[in-house]
């Protein structure tokens, strides 16, 4: 009975253990998504206000330009997915891998290419596990990423976009990320960020307004081109897709955070449950193991008033 007792013990004390690093994550986790959130609320303008911009040249100009014109055959896609280095995050990967797969296979079964670009560990493994071909990857950033590394990740793109399908190219591009909809809720989605879909409708509340951005019913502004519009789109393109990644991978981020804040209290609390069966369990024991040691000593004594007794006579 001691052993038994010895072993809720010594469960109890791993369990402890245990509870003290997830409570610790979880601490962690909250204090970097709060920092997170704001780089997210910080970036969101900037890459509305750059789409809008990029809208009004698509629809002020009869430009061809790879930035806003679709292809008439779409042979080869680029995907770009967006997970984390660590894991410890509950369903965060795996939704967003499940999305990347679907997304994949309706584009494959749609007659296209697809060349995928992987951002984080945690996917890059899931995909070289399965023996599945990736262009390039990244890592090491996905916690606190910068600008820089929206850059480098965004360059190999827009020169695949730029190139002839024939050189290796792709005639559009989609990047697949999780979005930081609240603390309990974020949501793996895909979009295409090249080329635009540009509809000008001339009624207010159109359908460019919206992709630009604009709230229903705001007028966009108008734009004067110099020297011209393909110059003005040449000069948008890099920046447009380095900020719209670069704020996918702040949502991702923040998402991240959410996610494994969410798993650790999940965790802690499952440890201060267990805690409380080991206690009860041991207690259990404790007083199974008095109990016993009480029997005994009541036997024992009787057994000795019984020999005394029988010496007597």
């Amino acid at each position: 009975m001691g052993a038994q007792l010895r072993v809720y013990k010594r469960r109890i004390r791993s369990v402890t253990a245990t509870k003290k690093i997830t409570k610790a994550m979880e601490m962690i986790a909250a204090s970097r998504v709060v920092k997170a959130q704001r780089k997210v609320a910080a970036s969101t303008p900037y890459a509305q206000e750059l789409t809008r911009a990029v809208t009004a040249v698509g629809t002020g100009s009869n430009t061809k330009h790879p930035l806003t014109t679709q292809a008439e055959t779409v042979t080869r896609s680029a995907v770009l997915l967006l997970t984390s280095d660590r894991g410890l995050a509950g369903a965060f990967n795996s939704n967003a891998i499940k999305a990347a797969e679907q997304l994949t296979e309706r584009l494959e079964a749609e007659g296209k290419e697809v060349d995928t670009y992987i951002v984080g560990r945690r996917g890059l493994a899931h995909y070289n596990f399965r023996e599945r071909k990736v262009v390039e990857s990244w890592s090491g950033f996905t916690d606190e990423p910068t600008y820089a590394d929206a850059k480098k990740v965004a360059a190999p793109l827009i020169e695949a976009i730029e190139k002839e399908t024939a050189e290796g190219g792709v005639d559009e591009l989609h990047i697949v990320f999780t979005e930081f909809v609240s603390m309990m809720t974020q949501t793996a989605l895909d979009d295409r960020l090249l080329p635009l879909s540009l509809e000008e409708v001339a009624q207010t509340g159109s359908s460019a307004a919206a992709a630009a951005g604009a709230p229903k019913g705001e007028i966009l502004p108008l734009y004067d081109f110099e020297p011209s519009a393909e110059d003005v789109l040449d000069a948008l393109l890099p920046r447009y897709v380095e900020s719209r990644i670069y704020n996918a991978l702040l949502q991702s981020a923040a998402s991240k955070h959410a996610a494994t804040r969410r798993a650790m209290k999940s965790a802690t609390d499952n440890a201060g449950e267990l805690i409380t069966t080991l206690s009860r369990l041991a207690n259990a024991a404790r007083q199974a193991e008095i109990t016993q040691e009480i029997s005994e000593i009541v036997g024992g004594s009787a057994a000795l008033a019984d020999a005394t007794a029988g010496s007597d006579r």
